[in-house]
């Protein structure tokens, strides 16, 4: 097909702050996990899509299925939906202890 471009599951843009690999990052309504590290400004990969570990809410337990959102004010996922952006499903049951702060996201790849 002519138009075609790409298959999106990556994608290249500005980084809305400095970024280290496997941070989330919400450019407008995108969101992905960052593929390398970039500073603010510099371009980035971001993935889109697939199954990830990131950063969440330690004082949540999640159940596999649950809806996963990102908090964009402290850079972390969460199960709250307030105002924070839809981004994918919980893929593994994790712990509400203090130290549980990493869960495992099937990216939803929409926007």
């Amino acid at each position: 097909m002519k138009s075609y471009v790409q298959d999106g599951d990556k994608v290249v843009v500005a980084a809305p702050r400095a970024l280290t690999s496997g941070e989330g990052a919400l450019v407008g309504s995108m969101f992905g996990v960052a593929e390398g590290d970039a500073e603010s400004g510099a371009d980035v990969v971001l993935v889109t899509t697939g199954v990830v570990d990131i950063a969440k809410v330690g004082s949540q337990a999640w159940t596999v299925g649950a809806k996963v959102y990102w908090d964009n004010t402290n850079f972390r996922t969460t199960t709250v939906v307030s105002s924070n952006t839809l981004i994918g499903v919980a893929m593994a049951a994790v712990g509400s202890g203090a130290g549980d702060t990493t869960g495992q996201v099937r990216l939803n790849g929409s926007f």
